[in-house]
């Protein structure tokens, strides 16, 4: 018989919640002979991660002492080097099959490992999501090679290697399709996702937990039957928790910036959908602090996470937008400005989904119509003027992306300003936190 593995992914900003990484510790310490298997970004990013660059999940690692994992694109959100620090530092075997640096693999992990309960092999290995060295600034010395070429190979490899299953720890988002349709892996344990899956595609089984730690997921490769855990119905690992605490006392991340009177929920609903009060904040800090015709926010780039509720600290702003990145400045005409709104909605990046609404805006009035795309764009209450030009006040990420907004791109870039949850923070001392929805997007499906 098979062991079951313990799914878990995306666990970001997990950290930040002491109480919430303490249940989930006590969750994956009690798993007995089954397997704890992570899928990427377990170590960043979040509010601590910034602080520690990713060593606050060792917290977790040694009390949980996990089995397996394979990197996600925000694991080498402080760069390579501290990527294999961390790993030669936890006890876990790492996998990656498809990424490389100089020529080698990084962090010298293996491709795949199999891993033995009973007299049963269970064989893992690794994928990332090829466009990593585009979405993140910190990876672009990376190559990530074609991550379905990387799983055949690993998958042969591991049948002649004995394994009696084989599975694979994808961070590959929407593509876990395409993997198991080309491969006959008998589970995708995936991720870089926020919403949560358990599928079948032919005899392969395709699950992923959501993020923020909130779910982990127990996957019977005998049967195929997966049982759901909620993390906060476990007890509470004091261990874990105190050393978190701990931590965030000692980065003096405790400062109230501002009040919430309203909870302002940070939901994958809110932040994918359409106009949200946490984008239009967002959204309306960075215009702010720049003084720009237009502010603008990656839907992606909000993390969710608990609402915003009452006192606001640094700690909390930093948990919305979780990355040592400034808020920077362009100028564009309106024609580009006029592309960059038309790559707001769809589902073709690796991460989306097909209905999402990838932008939050300041400054702006966009009208979108399914089938025929951008119907109206106004900046300070005006239509757009091709010919005009505008200044756009954005997350830095964005000059670097090839998929998201690729109408920007550096050549537009004329300033820097202070690093995201600073700008964030510095506008809730001096402004409030009382964002509205008030009809900046609107969406018109098809009839």
């Amino acid at each position: 018989m098979a062991p079951s593995i313990y799914h878990y992914s995306d666990l970001e900003n997990v950290y930040d919640t002491p109480e919430r990484a303490g249940r989930l510790a006590t969750l994956l310490a009690e798993r007995g002979d089954a397997i704890a298997a992570g899928s990427g970004d377990n170590t960043s990013p979040g509010v601590l991660s910034l602080v520690t660059d990713g060593w606050q999940a060792m917290d977790l690692y040694d009390a949980v002492d996990p089995d397996v994992a394979t990197f996600g694109n925000h694991d080498f959100d402080y760069g390579p080097e501290t990527t294999a620090e961390l790993v030669s530092a936890s006890q876990q075997t790492w996998v990656s099959a498809n990424v490389y640096l100089d020529d080698e693999r990084v962090a010298g992990v293996d491709p795949w490992t199999i891993v033995e309960r009973d007299g049963v092999a269970v064989g893992f290995f690794g994928v990332l999501d090829d466009s990593t060295p585009a979405l993140n600034p910190m990876a672009s010395d990376l190559t990530v090679t074609d991550p379905v070429a990387a799983a055949t190979e690993a998958e042969t490899e591991l049948r002649e290697a004995g394994a009696d299953y084989v599975v694979a720890l994808s961070h590959l988002g929407r593509g876990d399709e395409e993997l198991a349709a080309a491969t006959t892996v008998d589970a995708v344990l995936g991720g870089h996702i926020a919403s949560e899956r358990v599928e079948r595609l032919d005899d392969t089984l395709l699950t992923r937990p959501g993020s923020g730690g909130e779910v982990v997921l127990e996957v019977d490769l005998d049967s195929g039957d997966v049982a759901r855990y909620v993390v906060d119905e476990s007890p509470v690992h004091e261990g874990v928790a105190s050393s978190l605490r701990q931590r965030m006392a000692d980065a003096g991340l405790d400062e109230v910036v501002g009040r919430v009177e309203e909870p302002m929920e940070r939901t994958e609903r809110t932040l994918f959908r359409g106009e949200s009060r946490i984008g239009n904040f967002v959204a309306d800090a960075y215009r702010w602090a720049a003084d720009a015709d237009v502010g603008l926010q990656n839907s992606g780039g909000v993390r969710d996470g608990p609402a915003l509720d009452g006192d606001v600290t640094v700690a909390d702003l930093v948990s919305v937008v979780p990355f040592e990145e400034p808020v920077s400045v362009a100028e564009l005409t309106g024609a580009e400005l006029l592309d960059v709104f038309r790559a707001a909605k769809g589902g073709e990046l690796g991460f989306a989904q097909p209905d999402w609404w990838h932008a939050h805006v300041s400054g702006a009035a966009l009208e979108w119509h399914d089938g025929d795309g951008l119907a109206s764009a106004r900046v300070g209450g005006e239509p757009v003027d091709p010919d005009a030009t505008y200044t756009v006040a954005t997350t830095d990420y964005l000059f670097y992306s090839d998929d998201e907004f690729p109408a920007l791109d550096e050549r537009h870039r004329v300033d820097r300003l202070d690093v995201q949850h600073e700008v964030l923070a510095a506008y809730a001392r001096q402004q409030g936190i009382d964002p509205r929805v008030e009809g900046r997007i609107r969406l018109h499906a098809d009839d």
